[in-house]
């Protein structure tokens, strides 16, 4: 059989059929959220026509009617495509979306007595092909044409879902999900895709901050000389006296140089923080650490373990220094009180905004979020995966990877890391020395990432959307 879509009688086709759904939807493209990526805005550019021939009354609908805490819908600009339906039926399993009425009056509506609260109901919004199901979150915040895209993934939960950042001058206005069927097929939950707004926020720390006497306020500092205090002090203390608390949030390419500051200090107390908590069975993981598989690997640790006597030796004078990177200390999964912070002689730390733990910390040095880093995390299954820097980094804040690395040197460590340039010369040399990363390089990894570990564990989403009968 042979099929042709682009002749004129498919052509004629499509302009009689555009022509019909025109008849009754409202022109406001100007003020639609939509506009920009409407494809019933696209195909009309390609097939519509100049003019209407449409002289009746336009058809009323429901507008600007909240349907859920999230989405608004507008009745009019609706094509009945059924898409949103299909999604909370087929894919979420809830029912909650259906279409009332009959012939003109036709429309998507809720269920009497329900809304669509899902967690996962912006996914709707993406699969709009109008304007008529929008964010409340992004709505008349910014044109899409003026935003860059940049593709990463997400470090909300160890799923590692691929998304999209978009941006504008430095800016985060939203995030939406990015298509991978090994990872998040084309979904994500709204508590991932709404939690960016700390990216933005006037909380970020923009130089580093000092404090130089007991009890006195902190200062700004510039970079050289706080790197200087830290080395002087790691040197003035003893190592057995020294932990490092890294994070599950952190790439690859940073703990490796977290190992490397270890080495260099010649401490062993070292762990990061576990996060727990309970699967959606859907794309929300257990693991809430995007890269706990990470830090078993670069590190040689067993995430957790370590932790425990590290808090206890904070409170019996054990440990003299803790260095948290990327972590609040004070916050319940770490376990620590300001009371535990106040007993250590030195307390260093490494964070893109203020808390608690910093406001107890002898010296602050600002990081960067996951906006604003190259880098490679691995997923629960196993698959290791980039982020990619989408903004510029916050004032005078410097990649992690690039402080610790300047710390270590500073401390009379291998000169030879100062020739590292980029977290990509970090990755070049872990795939000499890990046999998981034998081989790998950035482009080999690609926008959809590679799996490299065996870790037992699948996405449950992924897995039933698998094994659906097609």
């Amino acid at each position: 059989m042979g099929v042709r879509t682009d002749s004129p009688l498919a052509a004629e086709a499509r302009r009689g059929v555009l022509e019909f759904l025109l008849t009754s939807h409202p022109l406001d493209c100007p003020i639609c959220d939509q506009a920009g990526e409407c494809k019933l805005q696209e195909y009309s550019n390609d097939y519509g026509q100049i003019e209407g021939r449409y002289e009746e009354k336009k058809t009323k609908k429901g507008k600007n009617l909240s349907i859920g805490p999230r989405v608004n819908l507008d009745q009019e600009r609706c094509v009945l495509c059924g898409r949103c339906v299909r999604f909370m039926r087929d894919i979420m399993h809830d029912e909650v979306l259906t279409m009332s009425q009959r012939g003109t009056y036709n429309a998507i509506t809720v269920y009497p007595g329900r809304e669509l609260d899902s967690n996962y109901s912006l996914n709707t919004v993406d699969l709009c092909p109008v304007g008529a199901l929008t964010s409340k979150d992004f709505r008349f915040k910014m044109r899409v044409w003026f935003l860059k895209e940049t593709k990463t993934i997400d470090v909300d939960c160890g799923t590692g879902t691929n998304i999209t950042l978009w941006t504008r001058e430095d800016r985060v206005y939203r995030i939406t999900p990015r298509p991978n069927d090994a990872v998040n097929s084309c979904w994500m939950p709204d508590s991932h895709r709404l939690n960016y707004k700390y990216i933005n926020s006037p909380q970020r720390i923009p130089q580093p901050v000092i404090r130089t006497d007991a009890g006195a306020p902190h200062r700004p500092a510039t970079w050289e000389p706080a790197l200087a205090s830290a080395a002087e002090a790691f040197k003035r203390i003893s190592p057995d006296k020294i932990a490092i608390i890294a994070s599950g949030r952190m790439t690859n390419e940073e703990l490796y140089m977290v190992r490397h500051l270890a080495a260099q200090i010649g401490t062993d107390k070292v762990d990061i923080v576990l996060r727990t908590g309970e699967s959606d069975g859907m794309l929300i993981s257990a693991d809430r650490n995007p890269n706990t598989n990470g830090a078993k690997l670069v590190l040689g640790i067993d995430p957790g373990s370590r932790l425990d006597a590290i808090r206890e030796g904070v409170r019996n004078g054990s440990v003299k220094a803790v260095l948290a990177l990327g972590e609040d200390l004070t916050a319940p999964e770490a376990g620590f009180t300001p009371e535990d912070l106040k007993k250590l002689d030195y307390l260093f730390m490494i964070a893109h905004s203020a808390n608690e733990t910093g406001r107890h910390a002898d010296l602050v040095l600002p990081g960067v979020t996951y906006a604003e880093k190259f880098g490679t995390m691995i997923n629960v299954a196993g698959r290791i995966q980039r982020l990619n820097r989408a903004i510029r980094p916050v004032g005078y804040s410097r990649d992690d990877w690039q402080i610790l690395r300047d710390i270590t040197v500073a401390l009379g460590g291998n000169p030879a890391l100062k020739d590292f340039s980029s977290a990509l010369d970090i990755l070049t040399v872990m795939s000499t020395e890990y046999e998981a990363l034998n081989g790998l390089t950035w482009g080999s990894i690609g926008d959809g990432g590679l799996p490299i570990l065996e870790t037992g564990v699948t996405i449950p989403m992924v897995e039933r959307e698998r094994n659906q009968p097609r």
